[in-house]
């Protein structure tokens, strides 16, 4: 399973109330070049090509749980699902989660994943991106 990997203005707009984790509108998009924490928005990063099942932005997630126990925070995510059709998807690397509904900063991004090696898809085949149901895409504490 890859790991979370957080880019660091995350924090910083976090406790400035840009995200509202609980309902705003997040996505997953995929990239063949690796971010750095020090990304900040979308425009940071170089997206794979829409195309064949796949859609500029990614796909919009289902956020199943967004709630604090214990002065803990757990974000909790559906996992998607990319299939390509007509054609392949990819190939990308990193499956990047950022936050569409903010205008400043626009497109401001949580963090990523690293699946390890470039992949791609070839027609019907799919992708899941696997968030964790039991400890969540992240906590705060």
């Amino acid at each position: 399973m890859a790991t979370f990997n957080k880019f660091n203005s995350f924090v910083e707009n976090v406790a400035e109330g840009v995200h509202n984790l609980g309902s705003n509108t997040l996505k997953v998009m995929l990239t063949n070049t690796a971010p750095v924490a020090t990304n900040s928005v979308k425009a940071d990063l170089t997206e794979i090509s829409a195309g064949n099942g796949y859609s500029a932005g990614g796909n919009t997630l289902t956020i199943s749980s967004s709630a604090q126990t214990s002065g803990t925070y757990k974000l909790v995510l559906a996992d998607t699902v990319f299939t390509a059709s007509g054609g392949s998807i990819g190939p990308f690397r990193y499956a990047v989660l950022w936050n569409d509904t903010p205008t400043s900063p626009a497109d401001p991004l949580i963090g990523w994943y690293d699946y390890g090696s470039a992949v791609t898809l070839a027609t019907t085949e799919t992708f899941t991106v696997d968030f964790d149901a039991t400890n969540g895409v992240l906590t705060i504490a």
